[in-house]
């Protein structure tokens, strides 16, 4: 792993989606903010978390990595060249190195095509070898996702859920990219099948040096794949840091309620968990309040007498620790906070 020249960097990206009124004369009245000024980092070969509840922003961020939304503005590099400035020509063998897995397995595949010609599409696009040539790679993919190659013949509805993902991975792999952002890559997926597919995430990480930025909702799955673990609410990055450190001491009241509802595996730890249930739905991203975005469900703000400096001044992104970022006003008091302590486990 390469620290000092990332694979990956996103420097205050942004990506905002005009909100328009009129059939004829159709005008623009506002912007849906989906994603205001995210900065982030993966290094070559390392698997990054990205977390948050619905809304907050993780696909709109994974789509614009690959290319398939352009940013309002801020810039993402890949291995040091800027992908918004790279000439039409130089384009296409960039992007080629970064794939997407989709979180539906079946509406990411046409119907009407059979899966070897799926996994084989890449291959044609960009002009790699002949018909032959296609069919053998084909079916050499289907050999590392743990497929059998008489499939390649098969429509996508003659497939299982699991065996459908394992598809959309073979595709990602077609061109041999540095970098997949799987976008809740097993959440349709049911446990025992959401296992060998994390098995075989890691297993081709190993393989073929892959980095991976990888989306989803489900905390344990993440905590389980995952090197560092960014945590996205409303647009805005919350909390960044290792797996270990963000699950053991998380630094950002939103991280400590979403770690809350996580189920921990031993009954009695369990039991004496606080569970903090965070009151209202997010903020409408169209109109997001000022400040700290999270002031208006913040259980940590009620506590310290709602301070208005969480309604006036958007807190920055700060180092507390080595490699653990947070943007709270009062992240030190989360860190000494009992419901904090309580709400990871670790209290009393």
């Amino acid at each position: 792993m390469n620290a000092r020249v990332p694979l990956l960097s996103i420097d205050d990206l942004r990506v905002h989606f005009p909100i328009t009124k009129g059939v004829v004369l159709r005008r623009t009245v506002g912007q849906v903010q989906a994603v205001d000024g995210v900065s982030l980092e993966l290094s070559e070969g390392e698997t990054v978390g990205l977390v948050g509840e619905s809304g907050s922003g993780k696909t709109t961020l994974g789509r614009a990595v690959v290319g398939l939304y352009r940013p309002t503005s801020g810039s993402i590099a890949f291995r040091g060249t800027d992908l918004g400035t790279i000439r039409s020509e130089d384009a296409k063998g960039v992007r080629a190195q970064l794939q997407m897995v989709f979180q539906d397995p079946f509406a990411s595949l046409d119907p009407r095509w059979p899966i070897g010609a799926s996994i084989g599409e890449p291959l044609r696009i960009h002009g790699v070898g002949n018909r032959r040539e296609r069919r053998t790679r084909v079916g050499e993919l289907l050999d590392v996702v743990g497929l059998p190659r008489r499939m390649a013949g098969r429509f996508p509805h003659e497939l299982s859920g699991g065996q459908r993902q394992r598809v959309g991975l073979a595709r990602a792999l077609a061109l041999r990219p540095a970098l997949i952002v799987a976008d809740e890559a097993v959440s349709a997926l049911d446990v025992s099948v959401q296992a060998q597919i994390i098995n075989l995430l890691q297993r081709l990480q190993r393989e073929f040096g892959l980095t991976y930025l990888f989306i989803a909702h489900d905390l344990a799955v993440v905590h389980h794949i995952s090197d560092r673990v960014a945590v996205m609410y409303l647009g805005r990055l919350v909390e960044l840091a290792s797996g270990s450190d963000l699950y053991g001491k998380p630094l950002h009241p939103y991280t400590v309620s979403l770690l809350s509802a996580n189920p921990v595996p031993d009954p009695a730890v369990e039991a004496r968990r606080q569970r903090i249930v965070l009151p209202g739905d997010p903020p409408n991203p169209a109109s997001p309040p000022g400040g700290c975005r999270f002031h208006t469900r913040c259980w940590l703000r009620e506590r310290l007498g709602s301070p208005e400096r969480c309604a006036s001044e958007d807190p920055p992104l700060r180092g507390l620790a080595s490699g653990h970022t947070v943007a709270c006003h009062f992240a030190e008091e989360v860190a000494d906070s009992p419901v904090q302590r309580h709400a990871v486990g670790a209290g009393d």
